[in-house]
């Protein structure tokens, strides 16, 4: 998917949000169980209730590789009921891969290729020939992590190297690889005032934020210091939706709390507009 295919989309819907398929066999809801793929099953009802109101869907890998090769074949089910179903929308392996280049350029196959998937994200901490390899496909996203909403993030993204902020050294260096134009960047949404800085360095790039809802972000801290010219945001939240309900009517639950985003998102556009 190219980016103008993205901002269509979100300009079409009103919405920016991404929803996070971190499906967890403890949480959802009981009479899934017995299903022949219980991951499928509650994933393609979460999909088919919301894929309306949003615009990107991002699995967070690690939800199906616990699972063995029955988790891989439940994610393959997924990404191929998007893109069969629903090609419009964009969609994100949250893998936070990163190696050596042969070796990243085995697993963007695996995503982009094998899978499917429109975009990865990404650990910068290898450097340029970990990250290029996933730039060297044709309308495919690599989404670098920059700052992040977890309290770990203070370990290391923010501390100083030689007077800038290390996250502001991934920023910049980022630019220089070859394919950067397809780079998108991790912000979390509890670092919010941070964005304003980031925004000077990468002005037109969009920003996956995580974290409004559940771990306190603020939305619309996020769209004054983060929103540009072309949205420039896919704003993700994972547990808030899908586990709206353990009740039979998850699905219909779990759109609504999507609604709820949804229509604030389109407050969003509307003032800043």
């Amino acid at each position: 998917m190219t980016t103008e295919q993205l901002i269509a989309q979100i300009r079409k819907k009103a919405s920016f949000l991404c929803i996070g398929l971190d499906t967890d066999l403890d949480k959802i809801p009981p009479h899934l169980l017995s299903e022949e793929d219980p991951i499928f099953s509650f994933n393609k009802a979460i999909i088919d209730a919301t894929h309306h109101l949003c615009v990107a869907y991002k699995p967070n890998i690690a939800f199906y590789e616990a699972y063995g090769m029955q988790g891989w074949a439940s994610l393959e089910k997924t990404i191929q009921y998007l893109n069969t179903k629903y090609p419009e929308i964009f969609t994100i392996a949250d893998a936070k891969r990163g190696d050596i280049g042969n070796t990243s350029t085995r697993y963007a196959k695996a995503f982009f290729e094998d899978l499917g998937f429109d975009s990865v994200t990404i650990a910068p901490y290898m450097g340029k020939d970990s990250v290029e390899p996933f730039l060297a496909f044709d309308n495919k996203h690599t989404i670098l992590l920059a700052l992040t909403s977890n309290k770990g993030a203070y370990d290391y993204q923010t501390q100083q190297i030689g007077g800038t902020e290390l996250y502001k050294v991934v920023l910049e260096t980022s630019l220089t690889y070859e394919g950067s134009e397809n780079l998108m960047y991790v912000v979390g949404a509890t670092k919010a005032t941070y964005l304003k800085e980031i925004r000077k360095i990468i002005p037109n790039h969009f920003l996956l934020v995580p974290g409004v809802g559940a771990q306190g972000g603020s939305l619309e801290d996020v769209c004054a210091y983060g929103m540009n010219d072309s949205v420039g945001l896919l704003i993700n939240s994972s547990r808030g939706i899908i586990y709206a309900s353990k009740e039979k009517d998850f699905a219909e639950a779990a759109a609504t709390k999507a609604k709820e985003l949804q229509e604030q998102m389109k407050r969003e556009l509307v003032l800043r507009s």
